[in-house]
């Protein structure tokens, strides 16, 4: 399995193979960043090297790990060089219909939109294959994506952009959540310290009982919510101010970046 790009997510995904027990010699990754490239040998003893022809010699499977920006350059790189290899791309917004242009036709191709906690093991990603991907090749992707969280398959390409705005940029909007009950903790006087405790073992914990229960959030909701208490007089402010309504077209404007920024590469 040879990786194009060694940052966060190739590393995440890199962790997670090793956990599963594949075996590291057999993992190789071009990144041009010479820091990077001994953190990986360091990390995980991989090999590394600087151009794709260094380690797609014995490789099956080529996973482009690069920024959007960077993926059109990478792939024409690449296209003399993958023959049957199966590709697997992590690089947001990019369709299959441009990378395969852009790699020479190829449509053994999966797309894949993962997010951030995979890091930790805990993220959750969203996956879409080619038309000449086979059964066996699907299973080996998903297992690739099950070592770093969940994963699920999409039956229409077009999904990618809403995953996109829901799970792809849906960390930042628990952080910036986060960063609101921080303020307000804070502002009520807490400590910094027991600030950040509050703030992360509720989200923690909350996230973990909604996992775990079979009941819907909204009904674990109005479960904590007790009539005239302190619960409800925070929601009602937050339905005052329209909060669910600003959320739910904040992420819909981001399945709309993700369209035009897809609209825009296809026309390239």
């Amino acid at each position: 399995m040879a990786f194009i790009g060694g940052g966060n997510m190739a590393t995440a995904i890199i962790g997670g193979l090793l956990r599963q027990g594949r075996d590291r010699t057999a993992i190789g990754v071009v990144e041009i960043d010479a820091a990077a490239r001994e953190r990986l040998r360091s990390a995980f003893g991989v090999a590394t090297a600087t151009s794709p022809e260094q380690v797609l010699g014995g490789a099956d499977t080529v996973v482009l790990a690069v920024k959007p920006q960077q993926a059109r350059e990478c792939a024409a790189q690449l296209g003399p060089l993958i023959g049957q290899r199966l590709v697997v791309t992590i690089a947001a917004g990019i369709r299959i219909e441009s990378l395969s242009r852009w790699l020479g036709g190829t449509r053994r191709i999966v797309r894949v939109m993962p997010n951030t906690p995979a890091l930790i093991g805990a993220g959750v990603s969203a996956l879409f294959a080619g038309a000449d991907v086979d059964a066996d090749e699907r299973a080996a992707v998903q297992a690739m994506f099950d070592a770093v969280g969940a994963s699920l398959w999409l039956e229409r390409e077009e999904d990618m952009d809403a995953v996109t705005a829901v799970s792809g940029s849906g960390p930042a909007y628990v952080f910036y959540f986060m960063e609101a009950m921080l303020e307000a903790a804070g502002r009520l006087g807490l400590s910094p310290d027991a600030a950040r405790l509050l703030t992360l073992q509720t989200f923690t914990g909350a996230a973990r009982l909604a996992s775990e229960s079979t009941e819907q959030p909204a009904a674990l909701r109005v479960r904590v919510t007790s009539p005239g208490g302190t619960t409800e007089a925070a929601l009602r402010s937050m339905e005052a101010s329209t909060v669910k309504a600003h959320v739910v077209t904040a992420i819909e404007a981001a399945a709309a970046r993700s369209r035009e920024l897809g609209d825009l590469v296809a026309r390239s």
